[in-house]
């Protein structure tokens, strides 16, 4: 299978580099994603919003012939729904990292503080506890030399979808900070948050306990859970 795998704010291709290995050596192809704004810290950011971030994913996916897997990360997870509402044929699995889908009006989070174009990542003391399990001082310190701002308009632009067939497209959430015994209740008392999810017609939870960055703290189980939602791919 080719996998396009969507990194999460102020991430790029390379946050994944831990993560790909049991996916390749499943013979799958694996394609993850810089996207615009994200090649470096000096990068122009001012006109680019989150349809320019859907577009790049589309735009991976008509580059290959064959059927693919999309895979989102926290904020990466607005972006792919965004690519199977486009391409709603062309996908055969949605895999969500700690994400979710984001419906129709929604932005993925117009309250994170930015300077002019750019969303610096903000200090840890800005986060949740629940976000940062398993982030060590090395790796927060690895996470902050990487980081690059991301464009403010994807934090900030509205979710517009056009196409009921993304419902068809089954998914996987692999739940790190939040069970997905909480997902599930949320699900059943119509909770707004997961309304768009509630929505999809087949869906599998795989709970992977860590913070929200678990290619950073899990990779290699996040890998083999990648591979899990491959291999349920119908």
């Amino acid at each position: 299978m080719d996998i396009i795998l969507v990194p999460g704010f102020w991430l790029d291709a390379s946050s994944w580099s831990e993560v790909t290995p049991p996916l390749i050596e499943a013979g799958h192809r694996v394609h993850p994603l810089t996207l615009p704004g994200l090649g470096a810290v000096d990068a122009p950011r001012a006109a680019i919003g989150l349809r320019d971030h859907i577009d790049a994913v589309v735009a991976t996916i008509d580059a290959i012939d064959d059927p693919v897997i999309l895979v989102g990360h926290s904020g990466g997870g607005a972006i792919i729904h965004g690519a199977v509402d486009a391409r709603p044929d062309r996908v055969v699995r949605a895999v969500y990292v700690d994400s979710g889908p984001l419906g129709e009006g929604g932005a993925i989070n117009d309250e994170l503080p930015s300077e002019g174009d750019d969303i610096p990542l903000p200090a840890w003391d800005d986060f949740e506890a629940a976000d940062l399990v398993d982030l060590d001082d090395e790796l927060r310190a690895a996470f902050r030399a990487r980081a690059i701002p991301e464009p403010r308009g994807v934090a900030q632009d509205r979710q517009h979808l056009h196409d009921q067939r993304r419902y068809e497209v089954p998914a996987t959430v692999i739940a790190c900070e939040f069970p997905s015994s909480l997902l599930t209740e949320w699900i059943d008392s119509g909770h707004p948050f997961v309304e768009e999810l509630a929505r999809i017609r087949d869906i599998e939870f795989v709970d992977l306990p860590t913070g929200h960055w678990p290619q950073f703290t899990k990779p290699a189980e996040l890998g083999k859970a990648i591979l899990a939602a491959v291999d349920h791919k119908s």
